[in-house]
């Protein structure tokens, strides 16, 4: 699997639209990560090769099986 980092905008309608096209063959299939950025700032902030790293990182966990479902996540978290 490749990773191609691009840039989009969510339309009103809870659609992505990609600031550029992707050079990839029509009606090809792909896996889609969504980073949410508190500001515009947060965009700046975090190099390619860290986000890169980050997603590699988490890649690896998933596939070594060292995950865990989101309800346990919260166990003995006090939520007020």
């Amino acid at each position: 699997m490749k990773a191609i980092e691009t840039t989009a905008t969510l339309t009103e309608t809870g659609q992505l639209a990609l600031d550029e096209p992707l050079n990839l063959a029509q009606n090809s299939r792909v896996r889609v990560i969504v980073l949410i950025a508190e500001s515009e700032e947060d965009l700046e902030d975090t190099s390619i090769e860290e986000i890169r790293e980050g997603l590699y990182q988490g890649w690896q966990d998933v596939l070594a099986g060292r995950t865990k479902p989101v309800s346990q996540l919260w166990e003995n978290v006090d939520v007020d």
